[in-house]
């Protein structure tokens, strides 16, 4: 009797350290801003701009990495050597059009030193910093300075005059393969959460959807998936046929999971016109459904 409960204390002792563990591996989420969708009548005079990279959120908490949802990411010692104690917000960008990489890069507990030599980490923001945007801005070069690190780089920021002039901003960064534009109130303090003066802009929209089944192929894609069938988080179904390489229809994402897809404004019934697959969700549920966001601000 005196062993058995012997080996159910060990049992109970083993399994308490690996939830330990895994309680360790996961941290609370940042208090991180999030942006809201670009609305027209803004007064631009009041605002920063900036490109938008489609990379994976950083948060340098003073000692850590981690992810928007609170994962730690497992960067070498020398990627964060020398970062400063106050917290920074980033984003881990390898390249235009590359943010499967990154994603894979950030998620790995063992990504190799040779990849994250292709990594840079964007500022854009001091967490901590007391003051509004507008002097967040010199102390965000100020800290990058301070860093001397080539990977390491301050997001650049810049005044448009006219919604014109923006509208040419944002095509450059189209037409180089970036993802659109940030725009920052001046006067607005860091806050957590969203409608705190942060907007993005984009030529397309993105948007999320938990895929609920699949429709075959036919001709060239017989055997294969032709489309998946998605429900946004309000509940309306749909089904998203392009965007996809023949790998993924041999092997596409599970039910269950959610996907990242492009869109051109809505049809009269409200549902996404002419979709298109992006790639498959890695933080899981968007927010707006329980879950918390790793990609991009």
């Amino acid at each position: 009797m005196h062993t058995m409960i012997g080996a159910g204390r060990r049992l109970a002792v083993c399994v308490l350290l690996v939830m330990l563990a895994h309680t360790a591996a996961a941290a609370s989420p940042p208090p991180v801003e999030l942006v809201d969708d670009y609305t027209d009548g803004l007064a631009l005079s009041k605002f920063w701009v900036s490109e938008k990279y489609d990379g994976v959120r950083g948060y340098w908490d003073g000692e850590r990495l981690l992810t928007r949802g609170g994962q730690v990411i497992h960067a070498p010692a020398w990627f964060t050597q020398g970062w400063p104690d106050q917290p920074m917000d980033g984003e881990l960008w390898v390249g235009y059009g590359r943010f499967a990489a990154a994603s894979g890069i950030a998620r790995s507990e063992q990504s190799s030193d040779k990849a994250w030599h292709k990594v840079s980490y964007r500022v854009f923001d001091l967490p901590a910093h007391s003051g509004d945007f507008n002097a967040r801005v010199p102390a965000i070069r100020r800290v990058v300075a301070t860093i001397d690190q080539p990977w390491v780089v301050a997001i650049r920021q810049f005044h448009v005059p006219t919604q014109a002039a923006l509208e040419a901003a944002l095509e450059r960064i189209h037409a180089r393969g970036g993802e659109g534009l940030v725009l920052h109130r001046g006067d607005a303090p860091y806050r957590a959460g969203r409608h705190v003066g942060l907007y993005k802009l984009k030529p397309y929209r993105d948007a999320e959807a938990r895929v609920v089944g699949y429709n075959p192929g036919e001709g060239r894609l017989d055997g294969m998936m032709g489309s998946l069938e998605v429900e946004t988080p309000d509940g309306r179904r749909f089904a998203i046929g392009t965007g996809f390489s023949d790998d993924e229809r041999a092997d596409p994402p599970p039910i269950g999971s959610w996907v990242t897809y492009r869109f051109n404004g809505r049809t009269s019934t409200g549902l996404p016109r002419f979709a298109r697959f992006l790639h498959r969700r890695p933080g899981g549920p968007p927010p707006e459904v329980g879950s918390v966001e790793d990609k991009s601000h």
